[in-house]
């Protein structure tokens, strides 16, 4: 899923080739992002658009080669004439008004040349360019890689070319072309830990192929006209040039050469490689935000900076809306932080369905809400039949985080802040840590379990990438302890797995005692007593004798499958034990009336407070989400609950913490799809008191006796 949809899209065709175009945004200036090389299409832009979006109007195009672009064959089809003709024609289109303002052109490598060719050609279209690794060839390259001749056959056909040796027309016609893209952007990406990004520009050179790509490498060496370099880099206009010191495509003299012949502003990204604006966004987008705002002032935002001893006791809280167990132990941690301050001001931001949440419950949800990409449509749309990966689906929301992050990071620059505390909130946590100093506020985490882990059947594969996301957390904390003033596990000790981060990382109980503190479990409320019980069950038209079972899946789609599923096994079920009544709850993302009718069952959307519900319950059964589960375990209620697939948490530390209680039984999606394994793993739950360990109630108390001192 994308962090942001275009508000309009469509295509030029020049010369027979159709260039597909997208628009983001309808602010007055315009923000062209260049395509690049056609190994990779305008997805690259992919964490700048978002941020960029909500300031200006953003275009991008994907080069001929690439994306939605068609692939005409021959070299002559990508000259630099051309990508500059089909710039000037995606202009055109878009264009609005008859004489419209000019545009900020950003290039990325090729897209570069590109830009500045543009600038000289068209001096009135250009505001300005950004020139982020520039590849245009005014100093000598990477040795290696100039050593290495593009039609050079190999003197032995049997053996893998390594390192540069695959830059050549036989690897990619005829060897192994993956190799070659896997070591290209490898270089492409020298900082640590940038899996993500190397998988992502592989997966974009496969759509292209190797014989469009011959044609594009073709096309620079053959069809660029001679002093091409020293031509474009006379154009007139402001000029802010980005550029990594350990590029390894281009070296960093060529961006100080740049901002040298041009007088230009040079931004070393001091440590990075060759695509900053991927790896490095945050960096990236501001830099690019606040150039935009030097050639257009109008578009700066108007602030009001108020002296510190007038400013009000306020507090950010994010919370996460992936589920709806987070907002409610963080209702309860932020009531009882205002026991404390009682002047404190707490602003929310979030998404649906937590804001739906909030506002019941009288909270200020701040509006800069609105504009989160929604966390929930992109795990749901992860999702398969009661199957969520979901270490891949969080490495896949890497736009959605950046994008979220942009929307945090312009709030806190606007309005002042003592204390933000963020519940796994994902996106602040990392970009803070990328980014530290733009933490300029008191900053708690909360999280419910520790480390990523490998699923058996992903092998070596998703075990190295796991460590590899571990360690880049670890090296996170261990260089910038002060980004985390509170770090807090909800639980205890004894809760957190004892399992490794990785081949040669520590162990993650013995790392979270010494990073965290222990608030012990939040669960938001008091167990119903005996009174309230018979009273919500008498709401429900219970009689004194029918057994009632509660079937809830969380705040998410993702659970519509298990649903299905105890529907179809409800019939088996009664008819073993005729007094069973269901509740089904669905969640506020699932469409009850989407559902079969069962008699014998009420289907319910969202429930508000739930949790008494589940306490009148005689055995409930649930996904393998953890607040659901300790809302059960913590009110002594039999239940049955089915780990997602493929999901870590649920099916690692979820179980191991209801093992600490004695609460639960596990049982797997394959036998809940047997009706008469599921109706008998739900009956033999019927009457049985569980050996539970008593949950705490005052994890709130406790939890906001850490972040009391912060404000």
């Amino acid at each position: 899923m994308r962090a942001r949809e275009p508000d309009d899209h469509g295509s030029v065709v020049r010369d027979g080739v159709r260039v597909a175009y997208e628009v983001f945004g309808d602010a007055p200036h315009t923000i062209l992002l260049m395509p690049t090389w056609s190994i990779i299409p305008s997805l690259t832009w992919k964490a700048q658009v978002p941020t960029l979006a909500r300031h200006f109007r953003v275009v991008t195009f994907d080069g001929r080669g690439s994306g939605g672009s068609d692939r005409p064959a021959g070299p002559e089809a990508y000259a630099d004439e051309e990508f500059v003709a089909d710039a000037r024609a995606v202009l055109a289109r878009v264009r609005r008004g008859a004489d419209p303002d000019p545009a900020l052109v950003v290039g990325f490598s090729c897209g570069v040349a590109w830009s500045l060719a543009m600038a000289l050609e068209a001096p009135e279209e250009v505001a300005g360019v950004v020139a982020i690794g520039p590849a245009l060839g005014l100093v000598p390259g990477i040795e290696e890689r100039e050593r290495q001749v593009f039609l050079q056959e190999p003197a032995d056909p049997a053996t893998t070319p390594e390192g540069w040796a695959t830059f050549t027309r036989h690897t990619w016609l005829h060897g192994d072309y993956d190799h070659f893209l896997r070591f290209f952007f490898g270089r492409m990406f020298t900082e640590p830990h940038s899996t993500k990004q190397i998988e992502d520009c592989v997966a974009w050179g496969h759509e292209i192929g190797p014989e469009r790509l011959v044609d594009t490498e073709f096309a620079r060496t053959s069809c660029r006209a001679p002093g091409f370099a020293q031509r474009v880099v006379q154009a007139d206009v402001p000029l802010l040039v980005i550029h990594g010191d350990d590029d390894h495509v281009r070296p960093y003299a060529e961006g100080v050469a740049l901002a040298d012949a041009t007088g230009g502003t040079l931004l070393t990204i001091a440590g990075g490689g060759h695509a900053p604006h991927a790896r490095s966004p945050v960096a990236v987008t501001r830099a690019v935000r606040e150039f935009a705002e030097r050639l257009w002032p109008e578009t700066s935002v108007r602030r009001t900076w108020t002296r510190g001893r007038r400013r009000p006791r306020r507090a950010l809280y994010l919370t996460s809306p992936i589920g709806l167990g987070h907002v409610r132990r963080d209702l309860a941690i932020a009531d009882a932080l205002r026991k404390h301050h009682p002047d404190l001001q707490i602003d929310w931001l979030t998404q649906e369905p937590a804001t739906g949440v909030l506002a019941r419950a009288g909270e200020h949800v701040h509006p800069a809400s609105a504009f989160l990409a929604s966390e929930c449509a992109h795990v749901e749309d992860e999702a398969a039949e009661h199957d969520l990966h979901a270490f891949q689906a969080i490495r896949r929301m890497d736009e959605i985080l950046a994008a979220n992050f942009g929307v945090f990071d312009d709030l806190v620059r606007e309005e002042p802040y003592d204390l933000v505390v963020g519940d796994e909130a994902w996106d602040v946590d990392y970009f803070l840590h990328e980014n530290p100093e733009l933490k300029r506020f008191a900053f708690a985490w909360f999280t419910d379990f520790v480390g990523w882990v490998p699923m058996a059947d992903g092998g070596p594969a998703e075990a190295a990438l796991t460590a590899d996301h571990n360690a880049e957390m670890i090296e996170h904390r261990a260089r910038f302890q002060r980004v985390r003033d509170r770090s807090v596990f909800v639980g205890n000790p004894d809760d957190v797995v004892d399992e490794t981060f990785g081949p040669g990382l520590p162990g993650i109980r013995e790392w979270t005692e010494e990073n965290f503190a222990f608030s012990g479990y939040v669960t938001g409320f008091d167990p119903i007593g005996e009174a309230d019980r018979q009273a919500v069950r008498a709401s429900l038209g219970l009689s004194p004798e029918d057994l009632f079972c509660v079937v809830t899946v969380g705040g998410s789609g993702v659970g519509e499958p298990l649903l299905r599923r105890v529907l179809d096994a409800v019939p088996m079920i009664r008819r073993v034990e005729p007094r069973m009544r269901f509740l089904v709850a669905t969640g506020p993302r699932i469409d009850p009336r989407g559902l079969p009718r069962r008699r014998g069952v009420r289907l319910r959307g969202f429930v508000p407070d739930l949790h008494r519900t589940l306490g009148a319950a005689d055995v409930a059964l649930v996904q393998g989400g953890l607040t659901t589960c300790m809302e059960l375990t913590a009110q002594g209620v039999p239940f049955v609950y089915v780990p997602l697939r493929h999901h870590f948490e649920q099916n690692v530390h979820v179980p191991h913490r209801l093992r600490q209680y004695g609460a639960g039984h596990r049982l797997a999606y394959e036998e809940a799809c047997n009706p008469d394994a599921l109706a008998h793993a739900l009956l033999a739950e019927v009457g049985r008191t569980p050996a539970t360990r008593r949950v705490e109630t005052d994890g709130a108390a406790r939890a906001a006796a850490l972040l009391a001192d912060l404000l």
